[in-house]
């Protein structure tokens, strides 16, 4: 499935563009990885182009099984789309929630990506994205997380829960938020 959502610029906020990942993104998922920020953050660890493209076939499969939508997040940079500077991702769940989960690299960081790209993604998945319908999103993320507390709730992202400690995977405590979902006719 090729897929490709645009998001309109604003007078402050550059117009976006979020695709499937290709292999040749390797080498700007592999750069966004080294911020010593962002890795504290995520669960999974990119160092090397082999973990890059490992992730990349994750995410390909995850679209052809219908069940997993990453999107890479281009910004324009006034010369055109350069390399991916974000990710947002839609994961399928049994029960009919729908998990998503994002991360902007440290150079796009603080300019409004993460939450208008999330909010293109839902949108995408309740217009036409899955099948069955979601019913509910779920978005999890550390508790001293602020910025990610501030763009579950720019989407409208409720927090639901404060979640215990769980390590080694887990350090510290975490976020609930939840917003509902509709089901399509």
């Amino acid at each position: 499935m090729s897929v490709v959502l645009s998001v309109d610029p604003t007078a402050a906020l550059p117009a976006l563009r979020l695709r499937a990942w290709h292999l040749g993104d390797a080498e700007a998922l592999v750069a966004a990885h080294r911020d010593p920020a962002m890795r504290r953050r995520l669960i999974t660890v990119i160092d090397s182009e082999a973990d890059a493209r490992r992730w990349l076939d994750e995410q390909r499969r995850g679209w052809a099984a219908g069940t997993r939508f990453g999107f890479a997040v281009l910004a324009d940079d006034g010369a055109g789309f350069g390399p991916p500077v974000g990710h947002v991702g839609v994961k399928l769940k049994d029960d009919g929630a729908a998990e998503v989960g994002y991360w902007t690299a440290a150079e796009a960081r603080g300019r409004g990506l993460a939450s208008r790209a999330l909010e293109t993604a839902v949108r995408w998945v309740l217009a036409e994205g899955s099948a069955p319908p979601v019913a509910r999103f779920e978005l999890f993320h550390a508790a001293d997380n602020s910025a990610s507390c501030r763009v579950a709730e720019r989407c409208g992202f409720g927090l639901e829960a404060v979640l215990p400690a769980q390590p080694p995977v887990f350090p510290t405590e975490g976020h609930l938020h939840v917003r509902g979902g509709r089901a399509r006719p």
